[in-house]
């Protein structure tokens, strides 16, 4: 595992300074992956879920700080009985409250190690869908290049087989072709024109897909870069991915927090101490014991009080016990999760390594395929001329090699998803990963050190507000390509 730095700095090729607004242009995978991790909701979303998840830490140690409370009543007795003499018309009462636990059962330590481990967890899941959403753009921005490609192989098809059916039916004006080849010709152009429409329309969906991950229209996509850093083996890649893949850390880590949580409901059956201080007063406004001469009674009062309270718990019918038990249950939960993300893990590793050596292989065997299908097609031209070959098999080599270019085309899209994919599985595939950390990349751990440690009820955030871009302001797609993506 030396051989893997934590850096793989998958998009080398000079450090890209993140500003605060996306790039001119997204026409690199570096500019459409940076601008996704800029603007995404996705992203955004499980960004600000990890900063709520963060307050779990604060929430859980405020059981344990002391509390202060204060009250204050005015009453105003409308009518009081003709016969009580000492009852007051008017009173004014305040108290204080000041509380401090001692000792809870370990309740409130184990909270706040379970909600510590909570917010790892949460960084992990973090971690994993930042590379979730880069995989998502990585597979766009390659099926936009793979639809294009496409688009333009069937234009040069229709183009191709619309000179043919013009000089099939030239030659059958002069008696050299029989109607069947004409005949021939003009199904497969209609054929093709039908594939070509299709292609349109999936180019179409390509870009929309493109813009619902990156915020903004595809523009002359270049070629992606290598993928550098690929495992030699699906063993290897599976034990890199047992130690950094961020799906089975966030696993790993809230099977932790649920063994804490156990310890949390056992607490409801400890003993628990705390100290309290209490204090009143009361102003009666010359209102006590009227009618009474003479009285002295004095018209304000206050008591004060301090002490320590022991409570013990005997019967609770059964609800600790029962709180620990479904604790328990929840904690074995975990832990079969997180055996089953480990599975998943391995299974994608290793589908996504055979399925990267797969579509490398079908990118050579596809290259002889077109290689072979031009150079079948130059042969049947010449024998056709002439004779020895009909119409029929002209086109028949066409479509060869057409199918031959399309395979090639996708094949070469697949092999880079597919090992972009193993790099996600890997935990290879974030931000830091990518080499995009020219500038300053969101840090969860920044905002979990700001909230840890507060205490004061009136320490608000600001408002939220939305930090993604909306699409509805960008054109809607069609199947159209630049002359100069003509293949």
């Amino acid at each position: 595992m030396a051989r893997f730095a934590r850096r793989t700095g998958l998009l080398a090729g000079g450090c890209l300074i993140l500003t605060a607004g996306p790039p001119a242009w997204a026409d690199t995978l570096r500019d459409a992956l940076v601008t996704a991790y800029q603007t995404n909701p996705t992203l955004e979303s499980a960004r600000a879920q990890q900063r709520a998840t963060d307050e779990g830490v604060p929430i859980a140690r405020a059981a344990g700080l002391p509390t202060a409370s204060a009250s204050g009543t005015y009453t105003e007795y409308l009518k009081q009985s003709e016969n009580s003499f000492s009852a007051p018309l008017r009173t004014f009462n305040a108290g204080a409250d000041l509380g401090a636990p001692i000792y809870s059962g370990g309740a409130v330590k184990n909270r706040i190690k379970a909600a510590k481990i909570r917010v790892e967890a949460g960084q992990a899941d973090l971690r994993a869908t930042e590379a979730s959403v880069f995989s998502q753009v990585v597979a766009a921005y390659m099926d936009v290049i793979r639809t294009e490609a496409i688009v333009g192989l069937n234009r040069k098809n229709v183009s191709v087989l619309q000179t043919n059916l013009q000089a099939t039916g030239d030659r059958f004006e002069i008696g050299d072709l029989t109607r069947t080849d004409v005949a021939q010709s003009q199904s497969r152009l209609a054929v093709a024109q039908s594939d070509l429409l299709t292609a349109e329309a999936n180019l179409a969906g390509a870009r929309e897909t493109y813009i619902r991950l990156v915020g903004r229209a595809p523009q002359a996509l270049e070629s992606p870069p290598p993928l550098p850093g690929l495992p030699a083996s699906p063993d290897e890649a599976a034990a890199i991915a047992l130690d950094f893949n961020p799906d089975l850390i966030g696993a790993r880590e809230r099977t932790r927090a649920a063994e804490k949580d156990i310890d949390v409901a056992g607490a409801g059956r400890l003993p628990t101490v705390r100290l309290f201080a209490q204090g009143s007063y009361n102003n009666y406004f010359n209102t006590l014991a009227r009618g009474v001469t003479g009285s002295g009674v004095s018209q304000t009062d206050s008591s004060a009080q301090a002490g320590a309270q022991l409570s013990i718990p005997i019967f609770q019918g059964g609800l600790p016990a029962a709180q620990r038990r479904q604790a328990q249950a929840t904690a074995s939960a975990s832990l079969e999760q997180e055996i089953a993300t480990e599975r998943d893990v391995i299974a994608q590793v290793r589908s996504s390594y055979t399925s990267y050596v797969a579509s490398n292989d079908l990118i050579r065997s596809s290259q002889v395929a077109v290689d072979a299908a031009m150079l079948s097609l130059e042969g049947v031209k010449a024998e056709n001329s002439v004779g020895n070959r009909t119409i029929l098999d002209i086109l028949n080599a066409e479509q060869e090699l057409l199918n031959a270019q399309v395979t090639l085309v996708t094949a070469r899209r697949n092999a880079y998803v597919a090992g972009f994919s193993l790099l996600a599985a890997m935990g290879r595939a974030e931000a830091r990963d990518l080499n995009l950390d020219g500038g300053t990349l969101y840090d969860p751990q920044v905002n979990y050190e700001r909230v840890r440690g507060k205490f004061l009820d009136w320490d608000d955030d600001a408002a939220p507000v939305a930090r993604s871009t909306r699409t509805v302001d960008t054109p809607a797609q069609d199947g159209e390509i630049p002359d100069s993506q003509q293949p």
